[in-house]
């Protein structure tokens, strides 16, 4: 979502594009969706640390040899630790975009080989202290990272592949993400704490509301069908994600990417992730959110929110403000990029 509008900028301004994935659901579907043409490069490595680390080293080995056809000027990435350590091996200069410094094994693997780390202003500095990257290199922009993409779309209706079997006209739809369970900075835990909130939230409501489950993953769609099966729908296709939140009542997210798009567009939006991160912290701040850590708080919130209109609009008037006096992020990306051409 967040290269899409890069890309399209940069190939405006005449610079030759070569935009490359790892084989993951999403991501493939999702560029598929928008019409982004990938060069798939090697696979998701899934939760175990082995093979997380066979699938990286190589996708290493098989980014190196298109990179060094290719012969980029400049690399850019969302700190990929394959993209880092091609760019470094082949003497390349590489921007990364990192909102995320709570995923260290990452950070570790990315942060010190950057040329430009480009993050929101809502992380301090000092969350970088630890990196290996020197503070003079760190550009902040006064913006969250979907302000790329939200302020070049806009969603008022649904499209036909969410409309029917998805929505429910006469009804409320709620929308819940779950969160990245793969991912390395919550493979390694043992967390059920938001699994149990749904629990509580669809056991009562799923009569009254219709709720939507959005996974990442195949083997946790089928987890999640067995589990809420005559309750929820689970989706298994990926499907545009600002479309669908668009369209929904409630948002609420175990992650951050999706949270963060539901609050600046003004959906009531609530948090129960397993961690607090800095932009999580922003949006609950700045009123954009609301954050809840057991449900009984969580269906308290809903049913609040549900039968409140006046919190909707006003959720609605806040976001247009702050995405309105936002910065956007790809202008960093632009002016880095044209001083290397």
């Amino acid at each position: 979502m967040f290269f899409k509008p890069a890309i399209d900028l940069l190939k405006e301004q005449g610079h030759e594009i070569l935009c490359t994935s790892r084989q993951y659901r999403e991501a493939v579907e999702l560029a598929r969706i928008k019409n982004l043409e990938l060069e798939i490069i090697g696979k998701h490595g899934g939760a175990e640390r082995y093979e997380k680390l066979r699938a990286s080293t190589n996708r290493t080995f098989k980014l190196a040899y298109e990179i060094k056809k290719f012969e980029p000027s400049v690399a850019v990435s969302f700190s990929s630790p394959e993209c880092s350590r091609v760019a470094f091996g082949l003497g390349i200069k590489h921007i990364g975009y990192n909102d995320s410094p709570h995923a260290t094994a990452v950070t570790k693997l990315t942060i010190p080989l950057l040329a430009r780390l480009f993050c929101p202003w809502v992380i301090p500095i000092s969350a970088w202290k630890c990196s290996g990257i020197s503070m003079d290199l760190i550009a902040r922009y006064k913006g969250l990272d979907p302000v790329a993409w939200l302020r070049r779309d806009r969603y008022s209706k649904p499209s036909k592949q969410l409309s029917g079997s998805i929505l429910e006209k006469g009804r409320k739809n709620i929308l819940i993400r779950l969160e990245e369970l793969k991912a390395s900075y919550i493979a390694d835990k043992n967390l059920n704490s938001s699994v149990l909130m749904i629990d509580d939230l669809i056991n009562n409501l799923f009569q009254s509301v219709n709720i939507i489950i959005l996974c990442r993953y195949n083997d946790q769609f089928r987890q999640v069908e067995q589990r809420y099966r005559g309750q929820a729908k689970v989706l298994k296709n990926v499907v545009d994600g600002v479309s669908l939140i668009s369209s929904t009542d409630i948002f609420i997210g175990a992650g951050g990417t999706m949270t963060t798009e539901a609050a600046l567009l003004g959906k009531p939006t609530i948090s129960i992730s397993p961690f607090r991160f800095y932009v999580e912290k922003y949006l609950v701040r700045s009123g954009l959110a609301r954050r809840s850590s057991n449900g009984r708080e969580l269906l308290a919130l809903v049913r609040m929110i549900l039968g409140s209109e006046v919190y909707a609009m006003r959720q609605k008037k806040i976001a247009a403000r702050i995405l309105g006096d936002m910065e956007d992020p790809l202008q960093k990306l632009l002016s880095f990029v044209s001083t290397c051409a």
